[in-house]
């Protein structure tokens, strides 16, 4: 992982939430909220939160007793997702590394993390953090993105900016969104972190904008590749304008979709 992946810094929390996350993570934030809900958890623990969509998706789903606490190691998204929920009073927000818990053992009926085991440098470790502050009947549920392949949008950005930086190509999104995605390898490291009570499942949606701009704008300025863009010295609006262009020739002009997947894994 470079050191530029898990920098969300600067405007990239604003478009993130604003343009990434009706782009392609509104309908796994659904999915998970539901397993949630179904689960009937008294307390939840949510870590690597980003800008709160599964936040806010648990919140409409869960009763008024039920409590939310809500991490992530970045704080300008903590801060970010705090503004759209700051008057709920089931929430608490709190900065936190999803390897090393600031909480007590058997807290929580359910973790729940959205797109963030990608991101952890320690898998087992993170994943032995949210056994040990499960209760014994606890769940923990998340997803991570298949394969690049399966996601087109993010494989036509790529690819774009191979194009556009072909000395020195951007690959954060092969390298870690879509990097960790063997469901052999997950299940191992469930394993090791003493998981053995596992379930996957692959999701398919569809993942639409108003135009091949708005999709190129979410990939390339919301997320770290903007910092990729910005370390080889092009234009970032440059950039864009060459994604929007390859995105709209792939999908044609005006709104555009696409076919993305996931795997949602539940561990108890």
């Amino acid at each position: 992982m470079s050191t530029t992946d898990k920098l969300f810094s600067g405007s990239i929390a604003e478009v993130y939430d604003r343009a990434m996350v009706p782009l392609i993570f509104e309908p796994y934030a659904r999915d998970l909220a539901e397993r949630v809900s179904k689960l009937g958890p008294q307390s939840v623990l949510e870590v690597a939160a980003g800008t709160g969509v599964v936040t806010r998706a648990m919140a409409a789903k869960l009763p008024a007793q039920a409590r939310i606490v809500v991490t992530d190691l970045n704080q300008p998204m903590l801060d970010h997702a705090r503004t759209r929920m700051a008057d709920d009073p089931r929430i608490t927000w709190r900065q936190a590394d999803a390897q090393a818990l600031p909480f007590e053992d058997a807290e929580f009926d359910a973790v729940v993390c959205q797109f963030g085991a990608m991101f952890f440098p320690d898998r087992v470790g993170a994943y032995g953090q949210a056994r040990r502050v499960m209760r014994p009947d606890g769940h923990f549920l998340f997803n991570v993105w298949s394969a690049i392949e399966d996601n087109q949008f993010a494989e036509e950005v790529t690819r774009a900016l191979g194009h556009f930086f072909p000395a020195d190509p951007p690959r954060f999104m092969a390298r870690t969104p879509h990097g960790y995605h063997d469901a052999g390898v997950i299940r191992a490291h469930l394993h090791a972190a003493g998981f053995r009570d596992i379930t996957m499942e692959p999701l398919d949606a569809v993942s639409a904008a108003s135009s091949p701009y708005e999709a190129a704008t979410a990939y390339c300025q919301g997320t770290p590749l903007r910092a990729e863009i910005e370390a080889r010295g092009g234009s970032l609006e440059e950039a864009t304008r060459y994604v929007a262009n390859a995105l709209g020739k792939r999908f044609g002009e005006g709104p555009v979709s696409g076919r993305i997947r996931a795997l949602v894994v539940e561990a108890a």
